[in-house]
């Protein structure tokens, strides 16, 4: 009997005796995106078009501005993110980077090799 597996989902472990362990793409991506908004200075998760208008009908992304890539154990990250004005912008990103990065490979075992950030815009709002 052969078993199809999920192309947007990574295989951890898998043993004869006791079967398999995935995870999906889907949820690097939202380990990448928490540990982002975690970092003072980051306002929010930059989404698309699409991404907003569903929000806007009740459907939460939590994924928005993340894109992440997986191929043989090796997670590649690409971010889109509003930052909070009047913050050091490098300082913030290499914070981000390192966070992201201990996140992925902490919770999943997989190796974050690249963790791209793309400023989108800068929130000029005191409150949060």
């Amino acid at each position: 009997m052969e078993r199809e597996i999920d192309r947007t989902a990574v295989v951890l472990k898998e043993d004869e005796n006791i079967g398999s362990v995935q995870i999906a793409d889907d949820v690097v991506a939202m380990i990448a995106s928490l540990a982002t908004t975690e970092v003072d200075g980051v306002s929010s998760m930059a989404g698309n078009v699409t991404n907003e208008l569903m929000s806007k009908v009740g459907m939460k992304n939590l994924t928005k501005g993340v894109k992440v890539d997986v191929l043989n154990g090796n997670v590649s990250v690409d971010l889109a993110v509003t930052m909070e004005f009047g913050c050091n912008i490098p300082a913030t990103c290499q914070k981000v980077q390192l966070k992201v990065k201990n996140a992925i490979e902490n919770m999943t075992g997989l190796t974050c090799s690249d963790v791209n950030i793309r400023i989108v815009g800068v929130n000029m709002k005191k409150d949060k």
